[in-house]
């Protein structure tokens, strides 16, 4: 939602800015990262404030590492947000996907050009093109999560962003 987008913008500008933070945990709420965007959204005229990839960009330039805590699912533009992050962690029974493509839209914040440099060129294609949801075990393999974790997902990636 639009309010998700803005509250990443503006915690992601007031973390970098504050020289008390050291690393930032993005999660989502209600044990699920984020199934992407809401496609009702789409048919709106008029879209107002920033659109995913700027957003994206800026996780990815922050200065201090910044972490995802996937829970549930990452799909569409939440697996492009994981994609910004610098480290990922998954809970084990977490699933990682493009399924808008499955409707004819592809990732469109830049997640086509980032998956493939993390997890190479055939396997970002088969993700990309099939819509398939691939579950944290197999994102691990792939090198698209750093590690998967069986307990508390966000205390895990605390200790990874206090580790690093």
């Amino acid at each position: 939602s639009l309010a998700v987008l803005q509250a990443l913008e503006d915690g992601l500008k007031k973390a970098d800015a504050d020289p008390s933070v050291k690393a930032v945990m993005i999660c989502g709420e209600n044990g699920k990262f984020s199934a992407g965007a809401d496609i009702r959204g789409f048919s709106s005229p008029k879209r107002q404030g920033i659109p995913l990839g700027p957003i994206v960009s800026l996780i990815e330039s922050s200065q201090k590492p910044v972490v995802a805590a996937i829970e549930g699912v990452a799909l569409g533009g939440g697996l492009e947000v994981a994609l910004g992050c610098h480290y990922r962690i998954a809970h084990v029974k977490a699933r990682m996907g493009f399924p808008e493509v499955t409707i004819g839209l592809l990732p469109g914040a830049e997640g086509t050009q980032r998956l493939p440099r993390l997890i190479g060129v055939p396997a970002a294609l088969d993700m990309i093109t099939t819509g398939k949801h691939i579950p944290a075990t197999e994102a691990l393999k792939l090198g698209l999560v750093d590690e998967i974790v069986e307990e508390n997902t966000i205390e895990a990636a605390i200790r990874l962003a206090n580790k690093v």
